[in-house]
Parts: structure tokens; C-alpha cells; sequence
């Protein structure tokens, strides 16, 4: 277990914070900057070698004192104001729903939170999806992830896109080869979707990056 202890050495100390709570903070940022997303609570607590509701309470004195933004209810939504680190800066994505790593199943279209994602990540008109199933896991994509997706209408050879199957939504790898279309899965326990001309295929987006638990894997 690894715990972050600052060196002082004369800097003055962040206005307002014990050096407990400029050091959660520190932590905090340096996960940013690693990972490019915000670490969970727990993932803090274990960072610092303390017990959750010890993260919890320095993280609600940090939110307090205006050097962080969270979203009630939701994971990863932290957002680093102010701090001794410099970090990515982040925007906030709306998550739309959940899309299936599996069988299609229906897109929910409301939105249903947002997601904190480094900007980095983010290029034209983007929202996020919440991942059900496993039918990805070889392409870094696990049930509970969130999909970052610029909304586009077409996509490449290769490319994994969030694709609407008769009104039902997967995200796949988008083959074409010749005149045969395949929505083809990264798991070898799931078969290919041919797409035929009877189906309709509509292409809701491309996936641009992958928010995961231990990373943020960008395509």
C-alpha cells in the first residue's frame, strides 16, 4: 500500500486546508493526472492507507471549502477546482442511458446523471453510456464502464461504434469487408451480427474512449 506524504519545506500551506487535507487533495490531483479520470472514494482510503469513512470526511471538508465539486448519487463525477497540482481540466458529459456489450437491448434516451471526463477525450458532440454486458472485454470494455461516443453518423472499417439494430442499441466493432457489413464482438463467446439488407442499421456514434475502473483507454 502506497501512502503520499508531502515535503513542506517551506511552501506556504493552500488557504484554509490542514496539511491533512492539502495532502488528501494532492492525492486526489496526482490520481487525475495519472489516470486521466477521478478516483472513487475508496480508491482514495486505500491511496492514503485510511478507512473509507476517513476519505469520506476529508473529501466532504475539501467539497466544503470549495476545492472540489461532486455529484450526489453518482461515481466519478469529482471535479477538482482549485489545488497544489496541476491537472487535466475535465468537462461533464451527460450520461444518456445504457448500451449493451451483448445482445442488443433498447437505448434508454433520457439522460440518466452526468460523468466527469478529462477533456482531452472529448472531441465534437460527445455523452456518455453506461456498459451492460461482456461481449467487449477483449477491446478493454467491461459491464459498468461508461462509453465516451461522438455522436456521428458514420464510421470506419475497424472503428467501435454504438449502432442502433432496429431501434435497439450494441456497441460493436464495425466490420466492412467488401459488400459484407459485421458488428463483430471482442469476446469469443458471442458470434458476429451480419447486417443484411433487411436490418436497419443506424450508426449513433463512434466510441472515443472507454472511462474505466483502474484507466481511461482512448481509441
Amino acid at each position: 500500500m502506497v501512502v503520499y506524504m508531502e515535503k513542506r519545506l517551506g511552501r506556504r500551506p493552500l488557504e484554509g486546508l490542514s496539511s491533512t487535507l492539502e495532502n488528501t487533495l494532492k492525492v486526489i490531483g496526482e490520481f487525475v493526472a495519472t489516470h486521466e479520470m477521478v478516483p472513487t472514494v475508496s480508491e482514495v482510503a486505500e491511496i492514503l492507507g485510511i478507512k473509507v469513512p476517513s476519505a469520506r470526511a476529508q473529501i466532504l471538508r475539501l467539497e466544503e471549502k470549495g476545492y472540489i465539486r461532486r455529484t450526489r448519487g453518482k461515481v466519478r463525477t469529482m471535479e477538482i477546482l482549485k489545488g497544489p497540482v496541476r491537472v487535466p481540466s475535465q468537462v461533464r458529459l451527460p450520461v444518456i442511458g445504457k448500451v449493451a456489450a451483448g445482445f442488443p437491448i433498447f437505448a434508454e434516451e433520457n439522460i440518466i446523471g452526468e460523468i466527469a471526463v478529462s477533456s482531452a477525450n472529448v472531441r465534437g458532440r460527445c455523452f456518455a453510456l453506461e456498459v451492460v454486458g461482456d461481449s467487449m472485454i477483449d477491446a478493454g470494455i467491461n459491464e459498468g464502464d461508461f462509453l465516451i461516443v461522438r455522436h456521428q453518423p458514420v464510421a470506419e472499417n475497424g472503428e467501435i461504434v454504438v449502432a442502433l439494430l432496429d431501434d435497439e442499441a450494441t456497441v460493436k466493432r464495425l466490420s466492412i469487408v467488401d459488400e459484407r457489413i459485421e458488428l463483430r464482438p471482442a469476446n469469443p463467446n458471442y458470434k458476429p451480427i451480419p447486417i443484411g439488407y433487411e436490418t436497419s442499421l443506424h450508426i449513433v456514434g463512434k466510441v472515443v474512449a472507454v472511462s474505466a475502473k483502474d484507466s481511461t483507454i482512448k481509441y
